[in-house]
């Protein structure tokens, strides 16, 4: 008999073998990564430009031509390109970022090349029809108008403002007058600097075909395509960080306060990345972290308070994030200052570091399940130049870190003084 009054035996990570992404090119030389495992038979193809709203000319560009590509192409309506896609069991998804626009689409192997011709029209033909870029605009507006109410949205775009300045591409803020001002001569221009065979990326991962670079190229790797051929340069704009620490947005009717609470830090690239992430997990990273215990479970302040590090391709910037209600707003800050004071002066106790270790390792095993993961994870290192060497480094780091280290890491990137506060609500 099983006897449930003994915890079970348990077993630390001492590394994990991923597979590891293949490198092509298709004939015009666009860069193909693929990643075939699995066994039911549906693939993943994305298409990576760097597109995101970094290399946007005015607010609302980049995710307006992004979300306009399947209203229309020179062979197929909006509806037609819907039904064509769906009549195959395969899906479209399309997205942007920061930094990078994504077109997605998930088929059945035996159907890639029939929902492929689809995607070939919308990536090189599309129209951008002026009624459908009006009702995208009007919805649009409206929404950003209803956000606009939200303490939770009034913090988290201030903030950005505050760390890049409200003129830099990662702080730019969308006003109202925007929505006004945007049209489709921009869009299209957009399209055709940015939308091309230089500045594309695939991803393909799943149970993949043989001929998976063969069918690639039948659509993609014949010729270049696109507008203006040239391979989008990522130009670093300077920042323009707030000197003033605390900021407040009143709003009067609130019932709940917003909290963010960070600053410009690093990303993947830096060589305290790693151990950054055991000293930000101990405080806010996981369900059983300080600020968890400490605002959630004890005080009862809110339903989820958690920080964490934002990686985007030229800077990083590190944030702690909750809403409490607007009559513990106040005692909220104080706890949260206290909580990183804490870190600046105590040693992590060993056993809380282990605990913090394992979630870490046992979190990175989860996130490598499959084979859409196992890209994703190939995808989080690519957009920044790295290798798979990444990995290892990071269970090296991870294993490695002391107590010691991460009160010096707090000691140099976690004073007071250099952490912006942003509250929205009512203090």
């Amino acid at each position: 008999m099983l006897d449930r009054t003994v915890a079970p035996l348990y077993k630390t990570i001492d590394k994990i073998d991923i597979i590891k992404t293949r490198h092509e090119k298709l004939n015009n030389g666009v860069d193909l990564y693929s990643l075939s495992a699995g066994s039911q038979e549906i693939v993943r193809i994305e298409f990576v430009f760097r597109a995101g709203m970094y290399h946007q000319p005015a607010t609302l560009v980049a995710s307006t031509t992004n979300v306009l590509l399947e209203s229309g192409t020179k062979l197929y309506t909006a509806d037609q390109l819907s039904d064509g896609i769906d009549f195959f069991g395969s899906f479209l998804e399309l997205s942007v970022e920061q930094d990078f626009a994504t077109i997605t689409l998930f088929s059945l192997n035996k159907y890639l090349d029939e929902s492929l011709k689809f995607i070939e029209d919308l990536i090189k033909n599309p129209i951008f029809p002026e009624h459908d870029f009006k009702v995208h605009i009007a919805n649009k507006k409206q929404k950003h108008s209803i956000n606009s109410q939200k303490v939770s949205v009034l913090a988290r775009r201030r903030f950005t403002e505050l760390l890049f300045g409200d003129e830099h591409p990662y702080g730019r803020d969308v006003k109202q007058a925007d929505f006004d001002r945007i049209n489709t001569a921009e869009i299209k221009d957009f399209f055709n600097t940015h939308y091309n065979s230089l500045n594309c990326t695939i991803f393909a991962s799943g149970n993949l075909p043989k001929t998976i670079l063969t069918t690639l190229n039948k659509h993609f790797g014949e010729g270049l395509w696109g507008g203006s051929q040239h391979k989008e340069i990522s130009k670093i704009v300077p920042l323009n960080t707030t000197p003033t620490q605390k900021h407040f947005i009143n709003k009067d009717d609130a019932i709940q306060s917003a909290i963010r609470v960070g600053r410009v830090l690093f990303n993947k690239t830096h060589p305290d990345y790693f151990k950054f992430q055991v000293l930000n997990t101990i405080l806010g990273g996981y369900f059983g972290s300080r600020l968890m215990a400490n605002i959630r479970e004890d005080k009862g302040y809110t339903y989820g308070i958690g920080s964490g590090i934002s990686n985007l391709a030229h800077y990083g910037y590190f944030f702690i994030s909750t809403e409490v209600g607007a009559d513990v707003t106040k005692q909220t800050l104080t706890e949260i200052y206290k909580e990183i004071s804490i870190l600046r002066e105590k040693l992590v106790d060993s056993n809380e570091l282990e605990t913090v270790r394992n979630y870490i390792l046992g979190n990175f095993l989860r996130s490598v399940d499959g084979s859409f993961a196992l890209a994703d994870k190939f995808k989080s290192i690519w957009e920044f130049g790295l290798d798979y060497s990444f990995f290892d480094n990071y269970f090296t780091a991870v294993k490695s870190v002391t107590p010691n280290e991460l009160r010096d890491l707090a000691n140099k990137y976690l004073q007071e003084k250099d952490l912006i506060e942003c509250v929205a609500g009512k203090m």
